[in-house]
């Protein structure tokens, strides 16, 4: 039932009112038809969604009374005091979807039935009209099967500074099809359709299985290589102790991204972009990522309404908890557990031979002196030098060789691209697909070409017919998301740099792969070439010094072996 709430209530989630982008849009349609127990949620943008969005269930529906009530301001079904929004359990609880977005709107259409025979259409025309009991709202009876579509059009259409304010089409629909694929992985058991422009980008199948999800967003590879887990962890705060309930599915570690964007969380059925989760997960991989990688995988949390607030951001994106570090570190220690029983082996073989590797730099090497003495763990080359040990981090000295002769060519050359014969099919999520339309001048500018897979189909496949190459070095094609979501991070990184670094890092020497002593002394004498031996290119120190003093406070001695 609507109901109107007093004015205590109403001061308590003023916050929620803001309607900032299209994607605001949809995150608040999408929650109340979840509310409204959808099993089928069906969305259409039109451009950058201020032209049109469409959201259609076949949830509960509303009758009449309650579908005018509805686009009024302050009222709602979630709420009926200010108490409530310490044990809230809906996801739309705010309860100012409607008339906030009719306020920004040029018209908001509801058509609604709650079962009965025939259906209710309510229109509101104009941003004035939302806070009008009467004018500007006309009610109607409408043919309907039970559910409720909304329709929104002309967003913005009288705040031309809000609507100046939004990014390129293309991209405002990448940030719809984020939210609505964040939903369509955290919730399975819901079949999610989305269309932009008339074109299916994403079509979930609803049978509550992650394996499928998985399967629509980012295809056969990542979902044949993701491994199912649910765990109970207790947590405690302020003396009081509840579970932690955990589950979801994790992609294994041959399965990453260049960010954390694509681990995607839940909690309490409402799907976060939550940073400090998003970690914990990370975090719980541990070193079973390569360096500057970043897991793929759907987590969801269920506590008592009582240790959440959803009240704490205004887009929706975190809640707070009553102790956010215990939850962090049950999420955490939840994936640690269930990657430590997974079949994690790895399908294909690292390139060990560095004589494969580029060319050594044409400069005198500032390690000419050093000799290996050993390697440790499979991580580190120990060296001499003088009265210093050096300990030197393989695979970021890798890197950099491999960085720097690549920026050498690219400088001189350019970017050369090789044609991938076959082409290589590459499956995207839909919010990579969406941000390579966006970019997709960029992209063909770094050396890739890409087409659609079956001449527009919207599936979100592509064929990968050239990659970038430069000296000769090609490009995996799988690696075009990374590339994607690099260049669309909107920092002022040189795009061309940002993919020079993930060319140098991807067949450097990982962490674990042993070395001869001949292969350990060309590497430690090419990083001496290098123009900056001492950092890779994102940042991370090679090397390590540690001088003969340090031994000798150590182990109680006088004097070093010099001294």
């Amino acid at each position: 039932m609507i109901r109107r709430l007093d004015p205590g209530t109403r001061s308590k989630i003023a916050a929620g009112e803001v309607v900032a982008r299209p994607a605001s849009v949809a995150v608040e349609l999408v929650e109340n038809a979840l509310d409204a127990g959808a099993e089928t949620v069906e969305i259409e943008v039109d451009g950058d969604g201020t032209d049109r969005i469409r959201v259609a269930d076949d949830g509960r529906g509303m009758a009449e009374s309650d579908a005018a009530l509805a686009v009024e301001r302050h009222t709602t079904s979630k709420l009926s005091a200010a108490g409530d929004l310490e044990t809230v359990e809906t996801l739309g609880f705010r309860g100012e979807a409607l008339p906030s977005i009719a306020a920004a709107a040029a018209r908001l259409e509801l058509t609604t039935n709650d079962g009965g025979p025939r259906g209710t259409r309510v229109v509101v025309d104009g941003a004035e009209n939302a806070t009008d009991g009467e004018h500007g709202k006309t009610v109607s009876p409408a043919g309907r099967a039970r559910g409720t579509t909304v329709e929104v059009t002309g967003l913005f259409s009288d705040r031309p500074a809000r609507k100046k304010s939004l990014a390129s089409p293309k991209s405002e629909f990448a940030r719809v099809s984020a939210v609505v694929t964040r939903y369509a992985l955290t919730r399975p058991n819901v079949r999610f359709g989305l269309r932009h422009d008339g074109r299916e980008t994403l079509a979930t199948p609803g049978t509550d299985r992650f394996a499928d999800a998985l399967l629509a967003v980012y295809g056969r590879d990542a979902a044949g290589h993701a491994s199912t887990f649910e765990s109970s962890r207790e947590v405690s705060a302020a003396g009081e102790t509840t579970t932690v309930e955990v589950d979801g599915a994790l992609c294994h570690p041959e399965v990453t991204r260049s960010r954390r964007d694509h681990v995607h969380v839940s909690v309490n059925g409402r799907a976060l972009a939550e940073p400090r989760l998003r970690r914990a997960v990370a975090d719980g991989y541990g070193t079973l990522l390569p360096d500057g990688r970043e897991p793929v995988g759907v987590v969801r949390l269920r506590l008592p309404p009582g240790w959440v607030d959803h009240n704490v951001h205004p887009a929706k994106d975190e809640v707070g908890f009553r102790d956010a570090d215990a939850v962090a570190e049950a999420v955490e220690a939840s994936v640690r557990d269930a990657l430590s029983t997974a079949d994690l082996r790895r399908s294909g073989e690292v390139a060990m031979d560095l004589d494969s590797s580029l060319a050594p730099v044409e400069a005198a090497s500032v390690f000419d002196d050093r000799r290996v003495i050993g390697r440790f763990r499979g991580l580190y080359l120990l060296c001499e030098a003088g009265d210093e040990l050096l300990v030197v981090d393989q695979h970021a000295a890798h890197e950099r060789i491999n960085y720097e002769r690549l920026r050498e060519a690219v400088e001189s050359a350019g970017i050369d691209a090789v044609p991938v014969d076959p082409p290589a099919t590459v499956s995207l999520s839909p919010t990579d697909a969406a941000l390579l339309d966006a970019n997709r001048d960029l992209v063909e500018k770094l050396g890739f070409r890409v087409a659609e897979f079956g001449g527009g189909s919207g599936s979100g496949t592509y064929r990968v017919e050239a990659v970038p190459a430069p000296l000769g070095r090609p490009f995996a094609p799988d690696a075009l998301a990374d590339v994607v979501a690099d260049i669309a991070t909107g920092d002022d990184a040189d795009p061309r740099d940002e993919l020079l670094k993930d060319l140098a890092c991807h067949p450097s020497i990982k962490a674990g792969d042993d070395l001869t002593d001949d292969e350990a002394a060309r590497l430690v004498e090419r990083l001496g070439s290098c123009e900056t031996p001492y950092t890779c290119p994102h940042g991370r120190p090679t090397v390590l010094a540690i001088d003969e003093e340090t031994f000798v406070r150590g182990f109680g001695r006088r004097s070093g072996r010099l001294g």
